[in-house]
């Protein structure tokens, strides 16, 4: 079933519309409203049952019931959740830079509901008398505007957390950029290995390249660092850093409530749908059955690609509020560890091997799906080899005191009763019983200034001691 024969556009149109599948020449402004108002529907009622539908899944995980009290299976207990965020008191911060802080939330939104106008649901279809694909829009480089628009958000969360003037929701926004810039490199690296392999950066286009083999199987490397970015780019667990509870309270969301607060919980949700939905495009075959259509013709045509579209999208759902209920949260030392010294390298050296493969097609013009599988199934062995290798022991000899001089001393043990080095091991560790913590800087600085007031005032009560001692004797003597 080739590409012309499910979406009905001949190949030359690819080829003019620099890999654009999706064929919009039938296209009306009111159908162009319809497709709109579809997304930012569905978009809504998605993350009402995504809410749902996490509290189920962690609560028979982790063996507790869940919501189940208010009405059927709980879903009222949604209806009940948005009452609350609308009634609830709003209030702004006096010392806030108003502007900006009411401007973050609206970008954190607004951005998240840009990202579905350039993913295709199905190929074409008839609609009123009109061809049309279900797809809002696409253009040759539409994966390049999804990064971009990802970028674009994340200054809602930087400048929501900076507007407030308070030091969490600031902590919780400069953890928050410097984590997007740290795995949206990977991210990209791993996406441009789809564009090189497919030939285009159109999302239809994309979805056309994979019509005999996902490339979540052929480019499983960039599939798996695909995945973990993603975790990552959400700000999901085990990589809730910015808005860690047990940490930053809420990160760059403290100083929000109502509605306010709403919009950013609502962008954090249909960001998880988006990069959902961009994993299905580029790494699951989009809205193609691969199983269904050997054996059924229709699979791939008409309207049922849509259901195929929307159950992956929600299999990627599953598997992220899967990990929130396995993993914990990592340390952020480690977590930025992983991502440039582990991600990037790799998803560095896969691009280019990529790279190389796909010259090679270009001179021989033979194809390269098999040696892909090959360099794929090997590099999956290393990239697991220096996963579990053990870290160095550069990395293990960290400094056993606050100045940073001197190496750990792994076999030393505090006795109790001895001063406590509270950095022992390159990290702060709790002091044993009848052990003591050393003073801060600021109690030896409290003390340093403290020392010339102390010693003036004994030199004034010792004047003042040798000044009475001389009136007594004086006094003596007068007697």
């Amino acid at each position: 079933m080739g590409i012309a024969s499910s979406s009905r556009v001949p190949a030359a149109l690819a080829a003019q519309g620099g890999g654009v599948v999706a064929d919009f020449t039938e296209e009306t402004w009111w159908l162009t409203l319809i497709k709109a108002v579809f997304i930012m529907v569905f978009l809504i009622l998605s993350v009402i049952v995504a809410i749902w539908a996490e509290r189920r899944v962690l609560g028979r995980m982790q063996t507790r019931p869940g919501p189940n009290v208010n009405g059927p299976l709980g879903l009222p207990q949604l209806v009940a959740d948005a009452a609350k965020l609308i009634m609830k008191e709003d209030f702004w911060l006096k010392g806030a830079e108003s502007l900006i802080y009411i401007l973050g939330p609206v970008i954190a939104a607004f951005s998240a509901f840009m990202i579905y106008a350039v993913i295709p649901f199905g190929p074409q279809v008839s609609m009123f008398g009109h061809s049309t694909p279900l797809q809002l829009t696409d253009f040759p480089v539409s994966v390049l505007y999804v990064l971009a628009i990802t970028g674009f958000g994340v200054y809602g969360i930087i400048l929501g957390g900076w507007s407030t003037h308070s030091t969490y929701p600031l902590f919780g926004s400069v953890r928050s950029a410097a984590q997007v810039i740290s795995y949206e490199l990977s991210m990209s690296l791993s996406i441009l290995t789809v564009f090189l392999a497919s030939g285009t950066m159109s999302t239809s286009g994309i979805v056309g390249a994979q019509e005999r083999l996902w490339w979540c199987v052929a480019m499983i490397p960039s599939f798996l660092i695909y995945v973990v970015s993603m975790v990552g780019e959400v700000n999901r667990l085990p990589f809730d850093l910015p808005e860690a509870e047990g940490e930053l309270v809420a990160g760059h969301m403290v100083e929000y409530s109502s509605m306010k607060f709403a919009w950013y919980y609502l962008g954090e949700y249909i960001n998880m749908f988006n990069v959902s939905a961009v994993c299905t495009t580029l790494f699951l075959g989009g809205w193609r059955s691969f199983i269904l259509a050997s054996f059924w013709d229709g699979a791939n045509s008409g309207w049922w690609p849509m259901l195929w579209f929307i159950l992956k999208v929600w299999c990627v759902m599953l598997f992220m509020i899967w990990t929130r209920g396995t993993l914990v949260r990592i340390r952020y030392d480690h977590f930025m560890k992983f991502g440039w010294k582990f991600l990037i390298p790799v998803a560095l050296v896969w691009f280019v091997l990529v790279a190389i493969v796909q010259g090679y097609r270009s001179f021989s013009g033979g194809s390269t799906q098999g040696l892909l599988l090959v360099l794929a199934a090997i590099f999956l062995v290393a990239m697991v080899i220096l996963l579990v290798l053990p870290a160095g022991e550069e990395d293990e000899d960290l400094p056993a005191t606050g100045t940073g001089r001197e190496p750990a001393d792994t076999d030393a043990v505090t006795v109790p009763g001895e001063e406590l080095d509270a950095f022992a091991g390159g990290f702060p560790v709790p002091p044993l019983p009848g052990q003591k913590l050393p003073p801060s800087p600021r109690a030896r600085r409290a003390r340093r200034s403290a020392a010339p007031v102390l010693d003036a005032a004994s030199d004034v009560s010792l004047t003042a001691a040798a000044t009475d001692s001389d009136v007594t004797a004086q006094e003596g003597t007068d007697d």
